[in-house]
Parts: structure tokens; C-alpha cells; sequence
């Protein structure tokens, strides 16, 4: 889901409940009062924002990873090749628009997260530390419970283990509460369905042609002759003959294979990887023009080329062509879902940023913008200690008492 999800989710649990405006009640109230919780503070170096209690530096928001032109990037390094490229004017005109967009998500999932937890009260924070863990496990079993890829993975995303099941359980919290205020419940049409398989197919749906095949592939020169004149083309295509015979009388052709074949996969028996026929190049782009006339497990004819003499079984056939709708109609559902909603956030986007008091969010932009281009022409070091825990270790904390623990989470929640 785009960035700024969270940020869009928000505007509509802020704005969604208001009454005519006359009579604000107290639920309104308190959204008014939650948007305004938003200050800026001088520190030593420059300044911080503090949003509801939680403080966030210029270093938070351009050193942790973000989604930035289709790719999860450090908005600093996304950022420095504008700003070596610009003046420093230039380059904040450039740049503010994203690094705005950034900053509000950022605001906004601190927001979100403190509403919904007061909506569910403090006892939930035992069922999220379960979630959270059990999320934490997933992620080591994802590297086959290799501790250090699973580390070494999470310190590319600027995380520790301890920053990561604090990301899951706002993640967890704040999922479920937007899927709680989010729902729709129109009904999507069979009409709707196709049209968006349609939309969807080239670009997610679509198979492409493979082959695979076993191969006897006889070099002429590398045959071996009792008469050093005899045209060695021709033994190859006599042995070629015999051993098609000797396969369509039932040999194994695998084994006949690593017998006979000089090719690259003769310890294989001949059995080539599946590819796409256009990848083929010479002279193999031949076994690609007789796959197109033969049905798998058959025998293709010999094929004969300057330096080289073929035999092929063609072990399967794949046709070029698109998944059917019935196999992927759950996805085009979920992405009309998805996009239901993205419009009904596109069309309150202005409103939180006219009802939250960001105002002076101006002046933090343009510090961690000016301290970028400060940066521009130096190696970025991001210093993280990465959080490794025994096994022994884990049944320990797992052991802890928590207060609340036992309280489960709502029907609702899952990790997503």
C-alpha cells in the first residue's frame, strides 16, 4: 500500500464522525485535540518535532527506510544525487513535496497508533508482545532459522530485533483499527471482477511459453573413427539413427544420454532446465522450431546442424497465455478492495493536513532538507547494533510475565 496509507486512514477517522459543526461533540473534540499534538522543539544541533509525547528527529526521518520511486531506500541516499545536482534552493523546491509526504506518514502512525491504543486500552499491550514475538519467530523460519541472515536482513532495513516487534505491534494495532473504520461492504459485481482481471492480466497474470527437454547432442568432431578419413557427419547421423531406434524400441533415453551425448547436461541424462524457446541461441534455436511440432514425451526427427546432431525428447510444453479469472479472482477482488479504498482516502487527502496544526512541521522540513545537502557529498554511516538472542534466551523472555498477557487480542487482528 502507498506511503502514505496510514496518513490517508487517519484523515478519515478525524474528519469521518464529524456532526454539522455547530455542536462538536466529545468524540470530535478529542480528534480535534489529538491532530494538535504536534510541536517544535529546539535541540541541541537543530530542531525535533514532538508528536503526542513521542519526539522525532531529523535523523529518524532521513535515515530510516522508506518507499521512495518504486524502491524501500534511506531518503538521504534517495535524495543526494538531487541535491549534488542542485543549488541548495533548488534542490528544497525539488525535494520538499516527498520529503513532506515522509514526515506526515510519519506524524500520522503516531497519531494512529496512540488512538487506537486508547480506544483498546492499555491490557492490549500484552496480546501485541505475543504477536510480536510470534512475528519475530516467522521472520528467522523465512531465512530457515538462520539467525544471522535473519539479522543481517533486518540491518538492511535499519532495524534491530527489538525496533522490529515495536514496528510489528503498531503494525498489528494500527492494521486492525483501520480495517475496523475502513470497511466496505458494497459488493463487488462480476462486471467489476473482469474488468480489472483485464487491467491486471499483462502485468500479473501472464504465463509465458516453456519447454523443457532431454537432448542427445552429438558433436561430429568428437567422435572417434577407425578410419581418420571417414566423414565423421555421417557416422554422427548414422549413430543418431541407431539410437533413436534403440529408444523408440524402449531404452531410457537418460541413459543413453550420458552415454552418447557431448553436451553440457549428458551427467544429467540429457535433461535441460525449462526455458523460453526465444532464448535459445544457435544453434539450440532449432530444438525450439521442432518443439512447436510435437507434443510432449514424444521423440523429435534428428536435427541436424554444421556441428552438431540432435536428439530430443521433449518432456513438456508450456503455451504462452494468461492465468483463467477463476484461478486468481480472489486477487482482482483484493485489489479492487484496495483501490475502493485509496479512493476514498484520495478524496480526503487535504483535510487532515487543513484540520492537524502542521503549520510549523515547514520549518522541520526545511532543516532536514538543509541537512542533506550538508550531506550531499559524504558517505553515509548508519551505526546499529543489531539485537541477537540465544535460543536459551528467548524460552527466558518467552517465560517473563507481562501484565495483561492473558488478555487476548480482539477476533479481528491479524499480522497482515
Amino acid at each position: 500500500m502507498r506511503e502514505c496509507v496510514f496518513v490517508s486512514a487517519l484523515m478519515l477517522l478525524l474528519i469521518g464522525g464529524c456532526n454539522d459543526g455547530s455542536n462538536p461533540t466529545g468524540a470530535e473534540l478529542e480528534r480535534q485535540a489529538l491532530v494538535r499534538k504536534i510541536r517544535l522543539v529546539e535541540a541541541s544541533g537543530g530542531f525535533v518535532l514532538i508528536v503526542g509525547g513521542e519526539t522525532v528527529t531529523s535523523d529518524e526521518i532521513i535515515e530510516s527506510p522508506v518507499e521512495l520511486g518504486g524502491m524501500y531506500v534511506l531518503p538521504i541516499e534517495y535524495f543526494k544525487p538531487i541535491a549534488q545536482a542542485s543549488e541548495l534552493e533548488q534542490f528544497k523546491e525539488r525535494a520538499r513535496g516527498q520529503l513532506k509526504v515522509i514526515l506526515t506518514a510519519k506524524i500520522s502512525n503516531i497519531l494512529l497508533y496512540q488512538q487506537a491504543k486508547r480506544e483498546l486500552g492499555e491490557n492490549i499491550e500484552g496480546a501485541l508482545e505475543t504477536q510480536a514475538e510470534k512475528a519475530l519467530r516467522e521472520f528467522v523460519v523465512d531465512f530457515e532459522g538462520d539467525q544471522i541472515r535473519a539479522d543481517e536482513a533486518l540491518k538492511q532495513r535499519g532495524m534491530d530485533w527489538k525496533s522490529f516487534k515495536e514496528h510489528q505491534k503498531r503494525l498489528i494495532l494500527t492494521q486492525w483499527y483501520l480495517g475496523s473504520k475502513l470497511s466496505n461492504n458494497r459488493p463487488v459485481t462480476y462486471r467489476e471482477l473482469m474488468d480489472c482481471y483485464n487491467e491486471m492480466r499483462d502485468k500479473y497474470f501472464a504465463k509465458t511459453a516453456t519447454i523443457q527437454f532431454r537432448l542427445i547432442d552429438i558433436h561430429p568432431a568428437m567422435l572417434e573413427a577407425a578410419n581418420p578419413k571417414a566423414n565423421r557427419h555421417q557416422l554422427a547421423e548414422k549413430l543418431a539413427l541407431d539410437l533413436t531406434k534403440r529408444i523408440r524400441s524402449g531404452e531410457d533415453f537418460s541413459e543413453l544420454a550420458k552415454q552418447y551425448s557431448h553436451g553440457p547436461m549428458r551427467e544429467f541424462g540429457g535433461l535441460w532446465q525449462p526455458v523460453q524457446p526465444g532464448s535459445l541461441a544457435v544453434p539450440y534455436d532449432k530444438l525450439a522450431a521442432e518443439a512447436e511440432n510435437i507434443e510432449s514425451s514424444r521423440i523429435a526427427r534428428i536435427i541436424i546442424t554444421a556441428e552438431h546432431v540432435f536428439i530430443m525428447k521433449l518432456e513438456e510444453k508450456k503455451l504462452a497465455g494468461y492465468e483463467p479469472f477463476e484461478k486468481v479472482q480472489e486477487q482482482v477482488r483484493d485489489k479492487i478492495v484496495l483501490d475502493r479504498q485509496n479512493e476514498a482516502i484520495d478524496r480526503v487527502n487535504a483535510a487532515l493536513l487543513q484540520q492537524a496544526e502542521l503549520g510549523r512541521t515547514d520549518e522541520f522540513i526545511d532543516f532536514c532538507l538543509e541537512k542533506i545537502y550538508q550531506m550531499r557529498d559524504q558517505p553515509v554511516t548508519i551505526k546499529r547494533d543489531i539485537y541477537r538472542r540465544t535460543e536459551v534466551q528467548r524460552r527466558r523472555d518467552a517465560r517473563t510475565s507481562i501484565p495483561g498477557r492473558d488478555i487476548g487480542m480482539p477476533g479481528s487482528i491479524r499480522r497482515r
